[in-house]
C-alpha cells in the first residue's frame, strides 16, 4: 500500500516539473467546457493510456515500443487538427477528410449541445491522445516501478502502479485545470476575449505537437525536470526504505550475539519456493526444494556486474566451503540487471573468475526471482531443514549476524558447528569492503531509461548517433564527449576519441563497459583532475591510468589512496566500440 502512495505521489510531483509542459496545452484547450464532461474524461484517458501503454513498453519489450510509434504517429495528427480548429475555427468546416472532421467534431462538440448532452467521448478520445504522448521523467519514483516491472514481468500491480502514478499527476493537471476554467470564464465574462484565448490555446496545442515531434519532451525538458523533482521523490524513498528498515531483523532482536544455544527462535518468514524456471544450473544439476530438505540452505540473488553483489561474494563463498559438512547448501541464484547478463557464458566466465563452486541457477526469467517476491541486489535468504525461511538480508554488510543465523540453523539441524569461530575474509580488489563514510556518490545510469544528472549542453538523442559536447559537471553530474548514441540501457561510442567525465566523491570508481558488437578489445585511459591516476589505480588500470575493456563487466577503475574528497574523473576511449552502463561507488 506504501509503494502505491509513492507512486501516487510521485505523479502528483509532475506538475512542478517541465517534463509536464508539452501536455498542458491539450489538457486546458478545453478548459472552458464543463469539468465533469470534458476535464475529467480526458484526464481519465490520458491516465488509462499511459498505464497501459508503459505497462506494455516496461514488459513486453521492443515490439510493444516499436507498435506504440504508430498510435504516437496518430496522436499528433490529431491533436494537429484539434490545434488547427482552435486557431481557425473559421475554415473547420471546409475540412472534409476524416480525420479533420473528427478532429473538428473534438473542438466544437460541446458548444453544439447544451452542457447536459454534450458527449464525453471527444474529451475521452484527447485524452487517449495525450496519454500516447505525455513522457514524463523517469525519476526516482517512476524509475522504481519500471524497473520493478521489468524484473517481476507482466502483472496487475505494475498497471496499478503505474495507473497510480497517472492518477497522481491527472489529480495535479485537474486542480490546475478547475482554477484555470474558472479564470477563462471570467475573462469571457468581463473582457470579452474568449475567442483570442482560444486562439492562443490553439497556437499552443501546435507548438506542444512541433515540440514532441521534435523529441523535446524527452530531451531537454525532461534534464530540466530531473534536476528540479528529483530530489523531492528521493527523499519520498529514503522514508519509505527507513519504514521498511525499522522492522528490526531477528538475529538484531535478541540485542546479543544469536550463538547456538543462546539465541532467541528466529521466526518463520514463509516457506522455500519451487526452484523451477532457471534457464541452466551451473556447478549441479537442477536443485529443487523438496530435494533440499534436511539441508540448511542460504539462496544468496546476485548479478555480475553489481558491485554490492561483488562485495558480499567472498563472505557467501567463505560460508559455503566452511559448513558445507556440516549440511549447508548454498545456492546462487543469477538474476541479470542488464541484458548482456542474460549470456550464459558471460555468466559462467563471472563464475570461473569469482572462484564460485555452490551451484548457479541462471535466472534469466526470473522465475525465481519471482517465486521470493524479491526486489533486491544482493539478498539472502536463510532456510532452515524443514524448508522454513527463518532470515532474510538485504544488501551489504550485517556479516557476522548472517553467519550466526547458518550456525543457529545448523545447531537446530543437530549438526555440528565447527568451534573456530567466525569467518576471517580478507578480500581485495573489486570484493575489498566499502567504506561506507566515503561514498557521496550515487549509483549512476548512462542509459536514457534510467539516466540522471547529465549535463551535456543540447539535447538528448535516443537510439541514434550524436555528437555531444562536454559539460562542467557538479558533484554527482556527468557528461559524454564525442560521437555516441544513448540506448535505453547504455551508450555506444561511434568514434574514437570519445569519452565520459564525471564529478564524484568516494574512495572506488567503477563502470561497468564492454565491447562493441565485434567484441574488438577497446583501449582506454583514466584520470583524475587532470592528471594520471598514479597509486589511486583501480584492478583495471595502472599508474597511468591505462586499461582495455575485454568483455562486458564491471571495471574497477579508480581505488584511492589518500584522503577522500570532489574529484573529476575523466575515461577516454580510444578506439570506437566501447559500450558504457553505470558507474557505481564504493
Amino acid at each position: 500500500m506504501i509503494l502505491f502512495l509513492l507512486a501516487y505521489l510521485g505523479g502528483v510531483l509532475t506538475i512542478v516539473s517541465p517534463c509536464i509542459l508539452p501536455v498542458l496545452p491539450f489538457v486546458f484547450a478545453r478548459a472552458d467546457r464543463p469539468f465533469m464532461r470534458s476535464g475529467l474524461p480526458m484526464l481519465v484517458g490520458m491516465a488509462l493510456t499511459f498505464a497501459v501503454v508503459a505497462t506494455l513498453a516496461a514488459v513486453a519489450g521492443g515490439w510493444a515500443v516499436a507498435a506504440n510509434q504508430y498510435g504516437r504517429f496518430a496522436a499528433i495528427a490529431l491533436l494537429a487538427v484539434f490545434g488547427i480548429t482552435l486557431l481557425f475555427p473559421e475554415i473547420s468546416d471546409r475540412l472534409s477528410r476524416p480525420l479533420v472532421a473528427l478532429g473538428g467534431r473534438l473542438s466544437q462538440s460541446a458548444d453544439q449541445g447544451s452542457g447536459q448532452g454534450a458527449s464525453v467521448l471527444p474529451s475521452l478520445l484527447l485524452g487517449v491522445a495525450t496519454g500516447l504522448l505525455w513522457a514524463p521523467c523517469a525519476g526516482p519514483v517512476l524509475g522504481l516501478i519500471l524497473t520493478g516491472a521489468a524484473l517481476q514481468g507482466a502483472n496487475v500491480q505494475t498497471t496499478l502502479l503505474l495507473a497510480a502514478y497517472a492518477a497522481g499527476a491527472a489529480t495535479s493537471l485537474a486542480l490546475a485545470l478547475l482554477v484555470g476554467g474558472r479564470v477563462f470564464a471570467a475573462m469571457k465574462r468581463s473582457l470579452g476575449v474568449g475567442a483570442w484565448v482560444r486562439r492562443g490555446l490553439g497556437a499552443a496545442v501546435l507548438a506542444a505537437v512541433v515540440a514532441i515531434a521534435m523529441g523535446l519532451d524527452t530531451g531537454f525538458l525532461t534534464q530540466v525536470s530531473l534536476a528540479s523533482t528529483s530530489s523531492l521523490e528521493q527523499n519520498l524513498l529514503d522514508r519509505f526504505h527507513s519504514a521498511n528498515a525499522q522492522r528490526p531483523s531477528p538475529v538484531a532482536m535478541t540485542g546479543k550475539p544469536a550463538v547456538p544455544g543462546q539465541a532467541e527462535p528466529l521466526p518463520i518468514e514463509g516457506q522455500l519456493p519451487p526452484l523451477d524456471g532457471a534457464v541452466q544450473w551451473l556447478n549441479s544439476p537442477p536443485l529443487s526444494a523438496q530435494g533440499l530438505r534436511g539441508k540448511v540452505v542460504l539462496v544468496d540473488f546476485w548479478t555480475y556486474s553489481c558491485i554490492n553483489c561483488i562485495r558480499a561474494i567472498p563472505y557467501v563463498r567463505a560460508w559455503a566451503e566452511k559448513y558445507r559438512d556440516q549440511g549447508l547448501v548454498v545456492i546462487g541464484v543469477h538474476a541479470p540487471e542488464f541484458a548482456f547478463e542474460k549470456n550464459i557464458d558471460n555468466v559462467k566466465k563471472a563464475v570461473t573468475d569469482l572462484k564460485l563452486t555452490y551451484p548457479v541457477a541462471v535466472d534469466n526469467d526470473y522465475a525465481i526471482w519471482r517465486a521470493f517476491d524479491n526486489m533486491y541486489w544482493p539478498a539472502h535468504y536463510f532456510i532452515d531443514a524443514k524448508g522454513n525461511i527463518r532470515h532474510h538480508h538485504f544488501g551489504e554488510g550485517e556479516y557476522e549476524e548472517s553467519e550466526r543465523v547458518i550456525q543457529q540453523l545448523l545447531a537446530e539441524a543437530g549438526r555440528a558447528v565447527p568451534s573456530t569461530g567466525l569467518v576471517a575474509v580478507k578480500a581485495s580488489g573489486a570484493e575489498a569492503a566499502t567504506d561506507l563514510s566515503a561514498v557521496g556518490s550515487p549509483e549512476t545510469y548512462i542509459g536514457y531509461e534510467r539516466a540522471e544528472n547529465f549535463v551535456s549542453p543540447g539535447d538528448v538523442v535516443r537510439d541514434a548517433s550524436h555528437r555531444y559536447e562536454p559539460g562542467q559537471p557538479q558533484l554527482n553530474q556527468w557528461s559524454l564527449s564525442g560521437e555516441w548514441t544513448r540506448g535505453s540501457e547504455h551508450a555506444s561510442l561511434d568514434q574514437a576519441g570519445g569519452g565520459i567525465v564525471y564529478r564524484f566523491r568516494a574512495r572506488d570508481l567503477h563502470l561497468v563497459l564492454g565491447p562493441g558488437a565485434d567484441d574488438k578489445p577497446v583501449r582506454f585511459r583514466v584520470t583524475i583532475d587532470g592528471r594520471a591516476p598514479g597509486a589511486d589505480h583501480g584492478a583495471d588500470t595502472d599508474a597511468d591510468g591505462q586499461g582495455t575493456i575485454t568483455g562486458q563487466r564491471l571495471y574497477q577503475l579508480i581505488r584511492q589512496q589518500g584522503p577522500i574528497g570532489e574529484r573529476t574523473f575523466e575515461i577516454r576511449f580510444l578506439d570506437p566500440g566501447a559500450q558504457a552502463f553505470a558507474f557505481t561507488f564504493g
